[in-house]
């Protein structure tokens, strides 16, 4: 469900607050418009996120973490971790990640 780079990086994007289909073509890695598409639409077959509008005219999406897609947080701070230890160009990640919880991800209504 998870092991490709895309989803993973798709799942940390979303941890650190991206929702909508631009937010996610911001990201350093540069994930391809359809590589993006193919990786949301999985995603959310697969449980892990949930698409809701967010505006009617034109329909436009956001993807909310599941309680499914939240959990694997501890999962991406320890590879974090992991590779802070053996990459000293390693990616930093922002202030609260590696101490924020599956819980604090969670919306409202995906509870």
């Amino acid at each position: 469900m998870v092991g490709d780079k895309w989803s993973l990086v798709i799942v940390r994007d979303m941890c650190l607050g991206k929702k909508r289909y631009g937010d996610f073509q911001t990201s350093e890695e540069g994930i391809p418009t359809n590589i993006l598409a193919n990786r949301l639409r999985q995603l959310e077959e697969n449980g892990i996120i949930k698409k809701q509008a967010y505006h009617d005219k034109p329909v436009r999406y956001e993807y909310l973490l599941t309680a499914k897609g939240a959990d694997l947080l501890p999962v991406l701070q320890q590879l974090v971790l992991w590779t802070q230890k053996y990459d000293a160009d390693c990616w930093e990640p922002p202030a609260g990640f590696l101490t924020a919880k599956p819980e604090d991800l969670l919306v409202d209504t995906l509870v």
